[in-house]
């Protein structure tokens, strides 16, 4: 596409992001590309919690182009996602006032626990379905749905997959593509990282880098979120025949169901 850039630069497409982030060059000098990026990426920015934001622009296509820093260094690994780092920058987001500020500036979202259960069964395969523990499960889910008032709602990421956390070769973490951004329980976001990469064991110990106990109420939430979130990511894999993950997971499922505080 024709980013309508001053002479000189040239785009090239990210390896697994070639419909929308792009990396712009000019002699020494480079830039993040993305195209239709969220649209409080400026709030982000000033929090620190993406890279630099630049500029924006709307193009001829109708498209917005923002153009951010570029940053050397790595995504994390699913083990670094257990630093306190990971924990502080989290906690940082759900309680950013300016997040809350802008998402609702530009009409986020809001995403409450039957919206969880509603993608769940939408499409859901027979297979899954009368799967005994899925089930079981599902029943219990749809019984106890938590209560937070949408009040106490935070800005959430929504898709906090290892990849999308950015260490700069200078050591400050950023957290990106936020595509997925929403108003919801924090839960639903700290209950997708606990599951995937922090041991049932360390989880008190990952909610004091946090920095909020984990209270009766709180564990409550986490786990009816993490269930969920596994039914989604069970029948995903499902999809997607990956059936080592979803028997893994499966697994897992029982296992938290077993979980005391």
């Amino acid at each position: 596409m024709d980013f309508e850039l001053d002479d000189g630069w040239h785009v090239y497409p990210i390896t697994g992001n070639t419909d929308k982030a792009f990396m712009g060059k000019k002699n020494q000098q480079r830039l993040f590309l993305k195209r239709n990026a969220s649209p409080f990426l400026a709030a982000l920015s000033m929090e620190e919690i993406t890279p630099r934001l630049i500029w924006t622009k709307r193009i001829s296509s109708g498209d917005t182009l923002t153009a951010q820093e570029w940053l050397n260094g790595q995504t994390l690994t699913k083990q670094q996602m257990r630093s306190p780092e990971v924990a502080h920058l989290l906690a940082r987001v759900h309680n950013s006032k300016l997040l809350h500020r802008m998402l609702t500036k530009v009409g986020g979202q809001t995403v409450r626990p039957h919206e969880f259960i509603r993608q769940y069964l939408s499409e859901l395969p027979d297979d899954l379905r009368h799967h005994p523990l899925m089930a079981r499960v599902l029943t219990e889910l749809q019984g106890t749905m938590p209560t937070l008032p949408t009040t106490d709602y935070r800005v959430c990421h929504g898709d906090l997959n290892h990849k999308n956390w950015l260490l700069s070769d200078h050591q400050q973490l950023y957290l990106v593509d936020w595509d997925s951004a929403r108003f919801a329980d924090p839960a639903s976001d700290i209950s997708m990282l606990l599951c995937e990469y922090v041991p049932l064991n360390d989880w008190q110990a990952w909610f004091s880098e946090y920095g909020e106990t984990m209270t009766a109420d709180m564990q409550q939430r986490v786990v009816w979120y993490a269930k969920v979130n596994l039914l989604l990511n069970i029948k995903d894999n499902y999809y997607r025949s990956q059936y080592h993950n979803m028997n893994h997971e499966i697994i897992f499922l029982e296992e938290l169901s077993q979980y005391q505080l």
